[in-house]
């Protein structure tokens, strides 16, 4: 498997400074022109302290952390380490590398200076050392070395800066100290004038101080660019200035820049850069703190006029390039990503071949919303190439985020581009600021993006919201006035419909007839500020949606919002599951309660029920119903409930437009399979059963295995995909009136968690289950589906695994329940986990395929919703769809987690959709406004093979193929026995189909279809947080992406064909162009000013003058840039030219061995001649006689 990282932030700078992420990733990036783009990596792990560039050599020198040298090769496509040099007793504190110099100065934190070969990458003998740098009569040490640079009127000469205070002019030549000065602040930074007479430092009191070569006893002046001075005379105390640089031009005053230097007077001060020009001082506020600054210069020499012409700024989380040339110094837009984590990343989706036109389009809607005021002039970073490759397809990525916010990214080539940005806080009034225990039950990000379900060709996104919310959103190129469409759903099971721990004490395996259905409202009257009887909210929604029309502009516009509703004092759970299907203009989404499916077109909800009732009289197992509700008249103008519970239950699954069929929950245990008939016969739901006669004393647990993953886990309330930790074990119950609820719904338990990124989940888990049991995996379970499942071993003393208390802060809900055996711990809840529209046989009876939605659950549970659609455009804006479960159940090993369907041919049908049209557009005769749908029926995609079409289901630990409409499995593969599959996804990969898999133990599978036979299987990363579990996701053509920090989003591939044309991707980093030459400093200049010219490094610090360094001080270790160059080689069109090299030089060597031979034969057939003339002139004269 080849891997390649778009890291859409990674802090560096091109030349100077790079600063570590995260713990353990050190990593350098290397922008030139836009579209170039490289990611390096130390494998040591240490942060990178400092780059140095070796101008136009292509190479580069890293300083890490752990006080090792590395010499990177830039001349090849994937940069490696040609050398590194650790040093073992001092550590490294800053490196100054000459232009045209191959001798390295490297400063260290005891104040020596040691000079390192970059060719050899060996220690020279010549060291300065700190006691001979200082006068003699100074008793402290002068501390590390903060600043190295060569004079630009003698190269000779070395400028050596202490953190003290004292700076030290070293003759390299003399080895002596030429002057030396003693400064009562200390020293953070120092920079040259060009004609080397003076130079600038930069102080810990935020002062610039200027010193003459002639007079070195004190500064010629000293300034503080930002203290005032106060009403007593004194100066304000002001911030260290943590760098500065000292740029001449000719035209114009020097520039002075530097960093920091604020006065303390007012807290929360954002960072800023201070560009002082002459008399005028410029400060640049940054959005995030500066970790390093350089000004770009029209020479490269350091004697000459400098000329800057910009600054990069190397922000935390961002890189900016000022434009110096302009007064008002604009900014120039970068090319590059760096915004991702502007917000936290919540979840990811990844499209591969998408429709041509759809990123050209995009990009000039976002092109209309960006900021203006950025410089006219082009970017100033223009070194590399890059290439598109040989096959490349439109590739788009999409990003949800913490506030609400989603971003389209271009993925086409190997940088990432941002082509638009959707915010979907703007459907809704902004939140009320609340005090007291209600704000602790508030979002802090209430519109954090939670799941984005997304159809390229009819240009319709769904976007599903940590509130419970899903928004609909359709893509017009022209503005418009709308009002969004609001549709509440009431999908939660009511307070009172569960046992109670008395009523279920003595029996807890009672079975009562009847179940409780979600409740549906369109439109609800009920305000936000309704309440119950009791003071808690009752039937109102989370957000509350703009009722006025709104102008919109171009783009994705939002159409409609579905909320679920709170009941009884219970916030609605989260959603689990999403799909929507443009041709049949239907979307279902469903929970840990139940399904809904709404019908976007007629804005109307079609069907509302419980998990529970969609399987009617098919359910396999045997549930722990719900006692019956009592009577009660709601305040919120719901209907009064009659004392036939079942009629009622009827009417509220019903949907407007539903079928009728049986509800009855008891089955014939024969025709069940018996492990399952067993359970049944003691009217406890299974896993209740297996938990209860398990966990006592000296039980083991002896069932079928089969029967054992089918029953691993049980969900129940769902919880977000950023939850709030919160402390373990038992929660106290608040005294008071609220007290009796809040125990009902789980005491100390708030309904709603601050939102977190999927980037900030990191969890320590361990990577396989079998040594932990349930509770690692159910913790696992937990924050992945968002679902929390409940069992009886929570509540008993000898539980397998415990918790730390640093693991219960980062891995506990605010939503779970008490340890205490509770009535809602023993009621089954079934989740939705996942969802497909698509055309196929909703019953066995049937002969055409139909529109149907495939329903996979927790429990590993599949049933089949046929619907009925009117085909014609008017009568499908009018007429009812037709909606109702059909009873048909297959089931699985765990959690179901895909759908997709073949033809018997093995093809890949895609889901039917609508071809996009701008609703918004003008009106054009020639143009018909009716709806054009495209179909991939069953049917249609075979000619000589008979009905029906292939299903394939994958869960967490089995896959099957299933033959339709005769629902006969034709294939099975467990996938994985100790561990569990995290995500899979029927792919397209070189021309065939395959199903892919990603496992929590790390492992990447890939299966045949429709055979399942393992064609890969490689350990790639072990599972060490939730991030990667909740970004991971596969698409076509042998990719797969992840967020593998919180900031870095990490794109793989397992097909041969995209490694070779990665390789062609990737360009050219070094591209070497002729250097300047140096100005000529005429006779009397450079006689008078010294010639720096006649000093020959290469003989003061070579081996001869100065002698080995001591072996004992660093270690030289050869890097493997060689072994990388090799497996480069390997691939792509490198790789095919060396293959063909060697192909060439077999066959030369086997035309060698023939023409050897060829001659051995030659020589052969003329002894043979010879021989055979001797012997003819031999017997020439002879008679017959004498022979």
């Amino acid at each position: 498997m080849v891997s390649h990282t778009s890291p859409l932030l990674w802090p560096l700078t091109l030349c100077r400074r790079s600063w570590p992420l995260a713990p353990g990733q050190a990593a350098v990036r290397i922008l030139g022109r836009p579209g170039v783009d490289c990611y390096c990596q130390h494998e040591s792990g240490a942060a990178v302290l400092q780059l140095q560039f070796l101008i136009n050599e292509g190479a580069l020198v890293t300083a890490c952390a752990d006080d090792t040298l590395h010499l990177w090769n830039l001349r090849q496509r994937r940069p490696a380490v040609l050398h590194s040099l650790k040093f073992n007793r001092e550590r490294i504190t800053f490196c100054h590398l000459p232009f045209q110099s191959k001798w390295l100065y490297v400063g260290t934190e005891r104040g020596n200076t040691h000079i390192v070969n970059i060719e050899s990458f060996v220690l020279s003998g010549y060291v300065i050392m700190w006691n001979k740098a200082i006068e003699l009569s100074t008793k402290t040490h002068p501390g590390p070395v903060v600043h190295l640079s060569d004079s630009p009127k003698d190269e000779g000469k070395l400028l050596i800066g202490f953190e003290s205070g004292m700076v030290a002019q070293w003759d390299l030549r003399g080895k002596k100290a030429d002057f030396r000065i003693c400064y009562d602040e200390a020293i953070h930074s120092a920079g040259w004038h060009h004609e080397g007479k003076q130079f600038m430092c930069s102080h810990s009191d935020g002062s610039l101080s200027m010193w003459n070569l002639r007079n070195t006893t004190k500064p010629f002046q000293v300034t503080f660019p930002h203290g005032k001075i106060q009403k007593d005379g004194r100066k304000e105390s002001c911030k260290p200035i943590l760098k500065v640089e000292y740029k001449t031009s000719r035209n114009s005053e020097p520039f002075v820049i530097f960093s920091g230097g604020l006065s303390y007077d007012k807290a929360g001060r954002r960072p800023t850069l201070t560009i002082m020009h002459g008399k005028a001082i410029t400060v640049l506020e940054m959005d995030y703190p500066i970790v390093e600054f350089m000004a770009l210069c029209e020479t490269p020499y350091n004697n000459e006029v400098q000329e800057p012409y910009a600054v990069v700024v190397l922000l935390e989380k961002d890189l900016i390039v000022v434009d110096l040339t302009q007064s008002n110094f604009p900014v120039f837009e970068n090319p590059y990503p760096m915004d991702i984590h502007e917000s936290p990343v919540t979840c990811t989706a990844y499209f591969a071949d998408c429709p041509p036109n759809i990123i050209p389009i995009l990009y000039s809607i976002g092109a209309k919303h960006k900021k203006t005021g950025y410089s006219q002039k082009e970017w100033p970073v223009a070194g590399g190439t890059w290439t598109l490759g040989s096959n490349t397809y439109p590739e788009i990525i999409l990003t949800g985020h913490a506030d609400g916010s989603i971003k389209f990214w271009d993925a086409s080539a190997i940088t990432l581009q941002m082509l638009y940005k959707l915010k979907t806080s703007k459907a809704f009034e902004k939140p009320k600021p609340v005090e007291g225990r209600a704000a602790e039950l508030l979002e802090d990000d209430p519109f954090a993006v939670q799941m984005v379900s997304w159809c390229p060709q009819s240009r319709i996104i769904c976007v599903v919201g940590i509130s419970a919310h899903i928004i609909l959103y359709r893509f017009s190129k022209y503005d418009a006035n709308t009002q969004i469409v609001s549709l509440e759903v009431r999908l939660q099971c009511e307070a009172e419909d569960v046992i109670s721990p008395a009523d279920n004490e003595n029996n807890p395996c009672f079975s009562e007839s009847g179940s409780q259905s979600p409740q549906t409202h369109q439109q609800h009257p009920a305000s936000p500020g309704s309440r119950t009887p009791e003071g808690s909210k009752d039937s109102i929604p989370c957000l509350k949606v703009k009722e006025r029309m709104v102008r919109v502009p171009p783009g994705y516009q939002a159409e409609l919002v579905i909320q679920l509703l709170w009941v009884d004092g219970e916030p609605p759970q989260q959603i689990t599951s999403l799909d929507i299907n443009s041709a049949y203009g239907l979307l279902a989404f469903g929970n840990c309660n139940g399904l809904a499916v709404v019908d976007y077109l007629q804005k109307t909800i079609l069907l509302c029920m419980s998990t529970l009732d969609l399987y009617g009289g098919a359910d396999p197992y045997q549930r722990l119903t719900r006692s019956p509700r009592r009577n009660r008249q709601s305040t919120s103008g719901l209907t009064e409930l009659s004392d036939n519970q079942q009629s009622i239950d009827m009417e509220r699954s019903k949907s407007p437009t539903s079928v009728h069929y049986p509800t009855s929950l008891h089955n014939d245990p024969r025709v069940l399979p018996e492990p399952v008939a067993s359970l049944r016969a003691s009217h406890c739901s299974p896993v209740f059963y297996l938990l209860d006669n398990v966990k006592g004393p000296g039980r083991k647990l002896s069932l079928p295995t089969d029967l054992k993953t089918d029953l691993d886990h049980v969900n129940g309330h769902c919880t977000s995909p950023t939850s709030q930790p919160c402390s373990a074990g038992k929660p106290r119950v608040p005294m008071g009136p609220e007290g009796p609820r809040l125990a009902r719904r789980g005491p100390g338990r708030p309904p709603f968690r601050k939102a977190q990124s999927a980037a900030c989940m990191e969890i320590s888990l361990p990577v396989s289950h079998t040594e932990v049991g349930y509770a690692s995996r159910r913790a696992m379970l937990q924050q992945f589906h968002g679902v929390t499942m409940y069992s009886h071993d929570e509540h008993h003393t000898t539980a397998p695994y415990s918790w730390t208390d640093k693991e219960s802060r980062e891995n506990s809900f605010s939503r779970s329940r008490s340890s205490s055996v509770s009535s809602i711990d023993r009621d089954t809840k079934e989740a939705i986990t996942t969802l497909q529209f698509g055309e196929s046989y909703g019953r066995k009876s049937d002969a055409l395929p139909t529109p149907c939605l495939w329903v996979g659950t927790s429990l590993g549970m599949v049933l089949l919703i046929p619907m009925s659609i009117p085909t014609d455009h008017e009568e499908r804006m009018e007429e009812p769809v037709t909606i109702g479960p059909s009873g048909t159940v297959l089931m699985l090993k765990g959690s179901v987690l895909h759908f997709s369907f073949l033809d018997c041919m093995g093809a890949l049908i895609q889901s039917p959709y609508e071809v996009w049209r701008d609703l918004n557009g003008p009106e054009d005769p020639d143009r018909p406004r009716k709806r054009k749908l495209v179909h991939f029926s069953p049917s249609s995609s075979q000619d000589t093979c008979a009905e029906g079409h292939l299903a394939v289901v994958c869960s967490e630990r089995q896959a099957k193929v299933i033959l339709m409409p005769s629902q006969s499995c034709l294939f099975v593969h467990n996938i994985t026995e100790s561990s569990f599959v995290l995500r899979a996804d029927v792919v397209s990969v070189c021309n065939s189909v395959c199903l892919a898999c990603f496992c929590a133990n790390g492992h990447i599978m890939t299966l045949s279809l429709p055979s399942l036979r393992p064609l890969m299987d490689v350990n790639y990363l072990p599972l060490t947080d939730m991030r990667i579990a909740r970004t991971f996701c596969f698409t076509n053509g042998g990719q797969a992406l992840y967020l593998s920090s919180p900031t870095e989003i990490q794109r793989i591939t397992y097909s041969q064909e995209m490694c070779d044309n990665l390789q062609e991707m990737l360009g050219e980093l070094f591209t070497p162009i002729e250097t300047p030459e140096a100005q000529n400093r005429g006779f009397l200049k450079g006689f008078f000013g010294g010639n720096s010219n006649n000093f020959d490094r290469e003989e003061l610090f070579g081996e001869a003058a100065a002698g080995k360094a001591s072996r004992s001080l660093a270690q030289h270790i050869p890097g493997q840039a060689g072994m990388e160059g090799m497996k480069v080689a390997a691939s792509g069109v490198v790789g095919d030219l060396a293959r063909a090299r060697i192909a060439l030089d077999e066959r030369g060597q086997r035309l060698g061995e023939l023409e050897d031979r060829t001659a051995l034969m030659m020589t052969s057939a003329e002894s043979f001649s010879k021989h055979a003339h001797e012997l003819m002139l031999k017997c020439k004269d002879k008679k017959w006689y004498q022979f």
